[in-house]
């Protein structure tokens, strides 16, 4: 279904699933196959089966809005919830001055960017690689408190 001339790379779960919440966040989508669409822009090839279950893992619902229904990602401003994530988590580590936490492999971003979107006042931010994310507590002395919260938010 790729447009012509358009090449695709495989991409990750976790890409694809950036990609999605990133056009959910900038423009309304009606049905899996405008998402497609928005997609094979990007380069991104996903089956309709694929795109069922990157949809029930981000948390989307359908809403009705001014232009009809549209998909929307529950939680703080569109943002992925917490809630999904906490099946990615592993564990919340600290050495006193930075929170480490890790997660399934290829998850650190999607955990990463539910932690991001959530807002919590005890995070500065976050950085993120394949399965580890560094989060920097908002205060020196934030990091156990820090991963006190953090674990009861991710159950681990």
């Amino acid at each position: 279904m790729a447009r012509a001339g358009l090449r695709t790379a495989p991409v990750s779960t976790a890409s694809r699933r950036d990609a999605i919440r990133e056009i959910l966040a900038q423009r309304p989508v009606g049905s899996q196959d405008e998402l497609q669409r928005h997609l094979e822009t990007r380069g991104i090839r996903a089956a309709q089966a694929t795109l069922s279950r990157d949809l029930a893992a981000l948390g989307v619902r359908r809403a009705s809005g001014p232009e009809g229904p549209r998909y929307v990602i529950d939680g703080d401003a569109g943002g992925l919830p917490i809630e999904p994530v906490r099946r990615l988590a592993e564990s919340v580590e600290t050495n006193g001055l930075m929170v480490v936490v890790r997660t399934k492999a290829s998850a650190a971003s999607t955990v990463a960017r539910a932690l991001d979107d959530a807002r919590l006042p005890d995070v500065l931010g976050t950085l993120a690689g394949d399965d580890t994310i560094f989060v920097v507590p908002g205060s020196a002395r934030g990091a156990t408190a820090l991963v006190k919260h953090l674990r009861q938010l991710l159950g681990v």
